[in-house]
């Protein structure tokens, strides 16, 4: 058994609500981390796929709209849109209505990565879906409604 979860043999007082907590801190981690590196492999990050996602379903996009929708701080979004601007995934326009205000809109690479990121994406979830009976399946979504 892995270290972290030795915790879930536990019994009685040494099982706090917290020790409960930590194999889906961990089972969470592992799950983040496997998705960066796969979209890694096409140049995008998890941050810049959910960019790319806003932006093909509403073309463009004004940057403090884009972090509301990614619940993300509007300087972290301008950083971000500037990284992704220098990989030639979004560019920058002005709104048509209010000259004050610019939009991210994605680019043909955009939409390329964007793509490749969803056909990775599903690969993952099709393997993961792979490794637990249909009886998990329900149980982990019981359990994730009601942690949510």
């Amino acid at each position: 058994m892995l270290p972290h979860l030795s915790i879930l043999s536990a019994s009685g007082p040494e099982l706090t609500s917290y020790a409960m907590l930590l194999p889906f801190i961990h089972a969470a981690h592992a799950l983040e981390n496997r998705i960066e590196r796969a979209l890694e492999t096409v140049g995008l990050s998890m941050a810049k796929h959910g960019v790319l996602t806003q932006l093909l379903a509403a073309e463009a996009m004004p940057l403090s709209e884009l972090a509301a929708r990614l619940s993300c701080v509007r300087s972290n979004m301008t950083q971000l849109i500037d990284r992704m601007e220098i990989d030639g995934l979004v560019q920058r326009v002005p709104d048509p209505s209010d000259r004050r205000i610019v939009r991210a809109e994605i680019t043909a690479h955009g939409r390329e990565r964007a793509a490749a990121g969803d056909a990775l994406l599903r690969s993952l979830e099709t393997a993961f879906a792979a490794l637990l009976s249909e009886r998990e399946h329900n149980v982990l979504r019981h359990l994730i409604a009601r942690i949510e």
